[in-house]
């Protein structure tokens, strides 16, 4: 414990999360940001372009990570033509789960953009 300190935090796209999750709580993790831009496993693989990532079980550990956490957040980028649609699914899946959603726009960190179009929050 740091003096002062409230809230240790991670961002992360959840993939080792199940089995990183105890050690983490263990070491005084109290906070996770999870980025989850889809709920169907096939443009999940898609997106973190890799074959075989397990989305359900990545959806799954949100209901134990908000319980054992102080907070728990999940963070979806919306982009036309890949996850519009899902917006509903995203509020229904979540809504009596102990977090929030944000729905946000692309951040191209590396100057590049997205294939997809992007929804800029105004819309």
């Amino acid at each position: 414990n740091l003096e002062g300190l409230k809230t240790i935090a991670v961002t992360t796209n959840g993939i080792n999360l199940t089995r990183l999750l105890p050690r983490l709580k263990e070491a005084g993790l109290n906070a996770i940001n999870i980025s989850l831009d889809t709920l169907v496993p096939a443009k999940f693989e898609f997106i973190v372009r890799r074959k075989g990532t397990n989305l359900s079980s990545k959806a799954t550990v949100l209901i134990p990570a908000g319980m054992c956490l102080l907070y728990l957040q999940v963070n979806c980028v919306v982009m036309r033509g890949l996850n519009e649609d899902e917006l509903l699914d995203f509020v229904d899946f979540t809504k009596d789960l102990p977090l929030d959603v944000r729905f946000i726009e692309y951040m191209p960190f590396d100057g590049k953009y997205s294939c997809f179009e992007i929804l800029h929050g105004v819309e």
